[in-house]
Parts: structure tokens; sequence; C-alpha cells
């Protein structure tokens, strides 16, 4: 828990995003940093399932305008257990266009958690909890 305006406040999705974020750190320790987001994508999606942890990968996501669809979409790297999405990069730091886009993808899918995911950074991989 932690305190939100003098009052007590639940960690939105705290058991899934501890289990995402185990994976994530297994991934690289085991891989490290340095190499593509794609392959991090792969390995991710392999520690996801043998954890058992619930994730849809590149998930279509419908746009609107004024209320009518677009024929672009976009597709969030991951979305687990249904609620959270998780977006990768590999790049030597996060930047606000990567917040960005995950604030996006939030407002497209209707979710109210992503996880931005470094694993370009050094001597770890680095997690960032974006709310809508």
């Amino acid at each position: 828990m932690r305190r939100m305006g003098g009052i007590m406040e639940d960690l939105l999705f705290r058991e899934e995003s501890y289990r995402i974020r185990g994976a994530v750190f297994e991934v690289y320790r085991e891989m490290g940093c340095g190499f593509l987001e794609a392959v991090y994508q792969e390995c991710l999606e392999r520690e996801f399932r043998s954890r058992g942890i619930p994730a849809v990968a590149q998930q279509e996501l419908g746009l609107l305008y004024k209320g009518e669809p677009l024929a672009q979409t976009y597709r969030p790297d991951f979305v687990c257990f249904d609620c959270v999405l998780v977006e990768l990069k590999a790049v030597r730091e996060i930047a606000d266009e990567h917040r960005a886009q995950v604030h996006n993808y939030l407002k497209a899918s209707g979710h109210r958690l992503g996880l931005l995911v470094n694993f370009g950074h050094h001597p770890g991989a680095e997690i960032e909890r974006i709310v809508k």
C-alpha cells in the first residue's frame, strides 16, 4: 500500500505487476543488455508461458476518431492478464515519446495500467508504471 493524499491506496494490479516484473528481470538476467527488441519479446513470451502468465502478443487495438473507427490500429507488445499493457524497448534510456506511446495504448484499449520495459539499460532492466 502507498500513501496518496493522506489515504492508503492499493497499487493497481499489484500481484499481476509483480509477476510480470519477475519475468522481465529473469529475461534480463539471462540475456543481458544489447539485443534487439524482437529478441526480448520472444524471450519474454516464453518466460510468460513458463510462469503461467496469460499474455497476448501484438493484440490489435482499434482506434476511433470522433466516434468513427480508423483503419489504423495499435499493437502493444503484450496484454497480460487481460488488464496490463506491456510495451518493450531496447534503448539507452526511456524517452517521453515512449511514455506517450503507452498513454495512447491505454487510451485506445481502455486499460488503466501500462508497464514500459526497457531492456537496453545497463546494469538492469528499467520498468515504468504508467497509470491512466
